[in-house]
């Protein structure tokens, strides 16, 4: 019975040890989330932002907010392993181990004498003679006389100090950290035992690997349903405007998980003859045209006439069931563009390319979500590619506006941006009737807008040109600027519900051809990482190129200064297409902020493949280059594709973009096929 109680008492033990195995671990990972997402609360300060109540930090939305689900039971089981090291800690001063010599006050290695002189000195004390106290009588016969007698008989005394216990060498036990209840075999205990054993090393690892397999046979690394993915990669089409790229877009297995209820077939229909200006409906027949979009599946029509809502920002009427099925729609929105985004850039062609167009029409659609401007506002017009949208994400600006802006011959966003600040105040408070308070809101969005920029070259590392088949480096810096001269910071969005980071997609890509060479992700929030990242690339370059380890070094220091100057380096690698001159467009695009897009050109030659090795092409850098025999037909083709507008068009528009950009590679440049059958033919030789 004692070893079993022994074993009972480690239970306590065990649980504590495997609920500190991953608790500790998983409460660091979420106070280090949660320190990060702190540092990145740099958002706008405009009273539009502080009206919206996203950034507030109420003591109920705090509490709120921490009351989560994972949170509380986080709190929970650290309440409970609290009580467990108490309860242990306790029963660790309960336990003593049999110490003769700390009994009775010695030193080990007593002389005789000295232990009947403290046998004496304590009997005084704790004698049932001398003391009443039952307590004292307990802890003289059972420590002090104990103790006195295995140190005054020579053989416990040998067997103390050899074994360590007065009684010899004692026996190996093993025993199971399990609870009093368990251990009690006899009866009817030994099932409950039993079950314990089978449900804990059994059912439990079973349950979890089944819930494990489940949700990862379900869900992507990036929490995105497979079926989803499936969807839009089935559904993408080499040129897509926005308003189609929205109809993909909603059709996501996420969303066919929000509800249907009849109690919305009221409000929706109210909703449908705000938002049907957006919905492309032929006007001429626009009853039979409600009535065939309503005979869609009923979540395709929800949520398409919800997210139209925000665009158009008409949702102060929204009940609120429809209320928390937008804020739903609009949680998911970024995880899905993103992937959306992705489809769009998978390698569809032969040369391994993505499609230009579907991505620039996913990146104007999350744009127009976070800032909710409609997508008919992206429309070019009054000489500005990007239309009035760029005004609308101004705080207390409209389309009327900006018909008064035009009066005073502002008629693009990049206009309004090059005045100063005293005279975009004038034009304001004049044309507009803006107040001091409105003037200011306005400059403090305008001061969060990032400026990009870029330094992009393409070369084959460790030779002079590039051949056909090689392996090209891309190389570019991208660099951001605000007026209040932060790196990272939120977006300006009071009517997207959640927080959103910026992010940025570098493509390079073939407007001729409608493909995307090489594309990268980067966000300019994460310095930590690009600090570790892009001075570790430029490293790796630098010593596969031969340079000596004073040049790497000197190139190190320059990416580190500028990652701290707001810098983010992008690199990658594609294949040489065929011999030829191309004309290569190079894209920063902002997913959050309209009309803060940035591209510059490139050329760059390819060379035939050569036997002997021998290179000489030039990479030109930004900007128009004609190598020597271009016909100037190609380079008036170039510039006919130099401004590449908004996709968002009509379907007959859409159609002949489709034709004037569908040119291959091997049309655009008719002497590959010969060049790569000369490269063979003297391979043969």
């Amino acid at each position: 019975m004692a070893a079993s109680e022994e074993n009972s008492s480690l239970f306590p033990i065990f649980i504590l040890t495997m609920m500190a195995l991953p608790l500790v671990p998983y409460t660091i990972l979420k106070l280090c989330r949660a320190a990060k997402k702190k540092a990145k609360s740099l958002h706008c300060q405009c009273s539009v932002c502080s009206q919206s109540g996203k950034y507030h930090k109420s003591l109920f939305k705090r509490i709120s907010n921490f009351s989560t689900c994972s949170n509380m039971t986080l709190v929970l089981l650290w309440a409970i392993m609290a009580f467990l090291v108490y309860y242990v800690n306790n029963m660790s001063g309960e336990i003593q181990v049999f110490e003769p010599f700390n009994i009775l006050g010695l030193e080990p290695g007593a002389s005789d004498s000295e232990i009947k002189k403290a046998y004496r000195r304590l009997s005084i004390q704790y004698h049932p003679d001398k003391n009443p106290d039952p307590e004292a009588n307990k802890y003289f016969v059972e420590y002090i006389s104990k103790a006195y007698q295995a140190l005054t008989d020579p053989v416990s005394r040998e067997n103390y100090e050899k074994y360590g216990h007065p009684d010899g060498r004692q026996g190996f036990q093993m025993g199971i950290a399990l609870p009093q209840f368990l251990l009690n075999i006899e009866g009817a205990s030994g099932g409950i035992l039993l079950l314990w054993i089978v449900g804990v090393c059994i059912l439990l690892p079973l349950i979890i690997a089944v819930v494990y397999l489940s949700r990862s046979s379900k869900y992507t690394g990036n929490y995105v349903m497979h079926q989803t993915l499936f969807t839009y990669y089935h559904l993408m089409k080499p040129s897509l405007a926005p308003s189609k790229v929205l109809d993909i877009f909603i059709k996501a297995a996420e969303y066919s998980e929000i509800p249907v209820r009849r109690i919305d077939d009221e409000p929706l229909h109210k909703l449908l003859l705000l938002v049907r200006s957006e919905l492309n409906l032929d006007s001429k027949n626009i009853k039979q045209e409600q009535a065939k979009f309503l005979k869609q599946h009923p979540l395709l029509v929800k949520t398409q006439l919800l997210i139209q809502a925000h665009l158009t920002r008409e949702t102060a009427d929204l009940p609120p069931t429809l209320n928390s099925d937008l804020k739903r729609v609009l949680e998911l929105a970024p995880r899905l563009l993103e992937e959306l985004m992705k489809m769009a850039l998978i390698p569809r062609t032969a040369q391994n390319h993505g499609w230009l167009r579907p991505a620039i029409g996913v990146v104007e659609l999350s744009q127009c979500v976070i800032q909710a401007v409609p997508l008919s506002a992206k429309k070019a017009g009054g000489g500005s590619t990007e239309g009035i949208a760029p005004f609308l994400q101004l705080p207390h600006f409209s389309e009327v506006v900006t018909k008064k802006l035009a009066r005073k011959k502002v008629k693009t966003f990049e206009e309004l941006r090059d005045l100063t600040p005293q005279e975009r105040a004038d034009l304001l408070c004049q044309a507009a009737g803006f107040s001091d308070a409105e003037v200011e809101d306005v400059e403090r969005v305008l001061e969060m807008m990032p400026s990009l920029s870029m330094d992009v070259k393409c070369e084959t590392e460790g030779e002079e040109g590039i051949q056909e088949g090689d392996l090209v480096t891309v190389q570019a810096w991208v660099k951001l600027q605000r007026p209040n001269g932060l790196i990272g910071a939120l977006p300006h969005a009071p009517y997207y519900p959640n927080h959103k980071d910026e992010n940025f997609w570098f493509l390079l890509v073939d407007q001729n051809s409608n493909s995307v060479w090489f594309s990268q992700k980067i966000n300019f929030m994460d310095e930590a990482t690009a600090l570790s990242s892009a001075p570790k690339a430029i490293e790796e370059m630098m010593e596969a190129s031969g340079a000596s380890a004073r040049d790497t070094s000197a190139a190190v220091k320059e990416a580190v200064e500028k990652v701290k100057r707001g810098s983010r380096l992008v690199m990658g690698k594609f294949q040489a297409p065929a011999e030829g001159n191309y004309s290569l467009t190079c894209y920063c695009l902002c997913d959050s902020w309209i009309g803060c897009d940035t591209k510059t050109s490139l050329k760059i030659k390819v060379l035939k493949r050569s036997r002997a090795g021998t290179r000489g092409g030039v990479i030109t850098e930004e900007g128009p280059l004609l190598e020597d025999g271009a016909d100037e037909e190609e380079e008036i083709e170039e510039e006919e594709y130099d401004d590449y507008e908004s996709e968002y068009s009509e379907d007959e528009e859409n159609e002949k973009d489709t034709k004037k950009g569908a040119i291959t590679n091997g049309d655009a440049h008719p002497k590959s096929k010969q060049s790569s059958s000369e490269a063979s033919d003297s391979e043969d030789e």
